[in-house]
C-alpha cells in the first residue's frame, strides 16, 4: 500500500501527463462533469493543485477538525450551486490563455505540491477551506479529487484513466462515507462514478445497496 505522498505523486503524475497531452481542438470537448468542457475542467484542476500548495504551507493549530473521509461529507452541492460554479468557471476559463498555458501552470503546481508534501511530516496539521487536517489526510483529499477529475477529463476522450492506487483510494473514502462496502461487482472506476453521481444507479445497484441507495451520491 503506497504512502499518502506516494499516492499523491502517482495520481498527479498520471493526470498531469494527460493534461499536458491535450490538444487545442479538445478544449471544448465535454467531460464527465455535466456542463463542463475540457478547458473548464483544466482550470478547475489548476485551482485544486493551488489549494494543495496553499494548504501545505498553512500550518494550523490543533486539534484536527476533519479527516480524509469526513472532509467530503460537506460536498453535497445543490443543482443551483453546480450551475453557478459551472458558469463562473466558464467565464474564467474563457480568458485563461488556453489549454497550453493552463497545462503548463498545472504541471508546475503539481510538481511543487509533491515536493512540499515530501517535506511535510504526516502528522503536521494544516488548514484548508475552513478545516484542520493532518497532512496525510490532506494528501488523500487531493488524490481523491484528482482521480475523480481524471475520470471526468477522459470520459469522452480516448485516453488512459487514473492510476489504480488513486481509484482504490476513492473507493476507500466512499466506503468510509457509506459506513460499509460498495457492491462487489463494481470495479473502482465504476465505484468512483456512481459514488459521486457521475453515473446513475440502476435497479440492480439499488437492490444491492438496499436503503443505502438513498444516500447517493456520497459526495459530488
Amino acid at each position: 500500500m503506497p504512502s499518502p505522498t506516494e499516492l499523491l505523486t502517482a495520481t498527479y503524475r498520471s493526470l498531469s501527463e494527460q493534461v499536458t497531452a491535450l490538444l487545442p481542438e479538445e478544449a471544448w470537448q465535454p467531460t464527465g462533469c455535466a456542463g463542463w468542457a475540457v478547458l473548464d475542467l483544466t482550470l478547475h484542476l489548476v485551482d485544486d493543485a493551488r489549494r494543495g500548495l496553499v494548504a501545505l504551507a498553512t500550518p494550523a493549530d490543533g486539534p484536527a477538525t476533519s479527516d480524509a473521509v469526513a472532509y467530503w461529507r460537506a460536498w453535497q452541492p445543490t443543482g443551483a450551486q453546480d450551475e453557478d460554479v459551472a458558469w463562473r468557471t466558464r467565464v474564467r476559463a474563457s480568458v485563461a490563455g488556453g489549454l497550453a498555458e493552463l497545462s503548463a501552470v498545472y504541471a508546475e503546481l503539481v510538481a511543487a505540491v509533491t515536493v512540499l508534501a515530501e517535506r511535510t511530516a504526516p502528522d503536521d496539521l494544516v488548514g484548508t477551506q475552513g478545516h484542520v487536517l493532518r497532512a496525510d489526510d490532506l494528501l488523500s483529499t487531493l488524490a481523491v479529487e484528482a482521480a475523480v477529475h481524471h475520470l471526468d477529463l477522459v470520459a469522452h476522450l480516448d485516453r488512459p484513466g487514473p492510476a489504480p492506487e488513486a481509484l482504490a483510494e476513492v473507493r476507500r473514502v466512499l466506503e468510509g462515507l457509506l459506513d460499509g462496502p460498495l457492491p462487489a461487482g463494481w470495479d473502482d472506476a465504476t465505484a468512483a462514478r456512481r459514488g459521486t453521481g457521475r453515473a446513475p444507479l440502476d435497479d440492480a445497484d439499488r437492490a444491492a445497496l438496499g436503503s443505502s441507495a438513498e444516500r447517493f451520491p456520497l459526495f459530488g
